[in-house]
């Protein structure tokens, strides 16, 4: 997989999904790192740490947790360097340091909050942090970009059908949209050349 490419397309599709919210979402100077935190809690919802009740771990939607963190993380690079090659560079290397030393499932609470307190104190998005909790939830860099890409596309037809202005349903027969983003994601070539316009469809 060709790193430069795949960071390039992730940070192209993030601009373009800020430019569908806002054409002017750079001047709107957006709190990324408060959604970034928010997202952090969910995520650890859904990994697990109540100690007074038994709780299931839902690796799908762990994952979801961690693009939507994702989305934010990018943007908030996205808002200090409008060069996708200067930042997809800058990505690259923060990756292969989180390679070596990835958070582990004994310690995996702690780290989502490290990220939360990196984030808090700096204001921004640490990627190398990031980068180190996506193992335990199965994520590769080839996944990361898939699930992504999928979910980019569902953020599209959330704004697409009104999400901005309140009428957007997120609850389709029962179950969530993100749910049935699982299921279509399941039943669509994620490497097809058209998998945006077959996943929007």
């Amino acid at each position: 997989m060709d790193l430069t490419l795949t960071f390039s397309t992730m940070l192209t599709m993030q601009e373009q999904i800020n430019l569908r919210i806002h054409p002017n979402w750079r001047e709107q100077n957006h709190k990324w790192y408060r959604a970034i935190w928010v997202e952090c809690a969910e995520l650890l919802d859904h990994y697990g740490w109540k100690w007074w009740k038994k709780q299931q771990q839902d690796l799908a939607q762990l994952q979801l947790e961690l693009i939507d963190i994702w989305h934010f993380g990018l943007s908030d690079l996205l808002q200090h360097e409008k060069r996708h090659p200067v930042i997809a560079e800058d990505l690259i290397l923060q990756l292969r340091q989180a390679t070596d030393n990835p958070a582990s499932a004994e310690n995996y609470t702690s780290h989502i909050e490290k990220l939360v307190l990196e984030t808090l104190q700096t204001k921004r998005f640490n990627a190398q942090i990031f980068f180190q909790l996506l193992p335990i939830a199965q994520l590769t860099t080839s996944n990361l970009f898939h699930t992504y890409l999928s979910k980019n596309v569902l953020n599209a037809f959330r704004q697409d059908h009104g999400y901005q202005q309140g009428d957007y349903q997120k609850q389709w027969h029962g179950l969530e949209d993100n749910e049935h983003l699982r299921v279509v994601m399941a039943s669509v070539d994620l490497s097809h050349p058209q998998v945006v316009d077959n996943l929007y469809k």
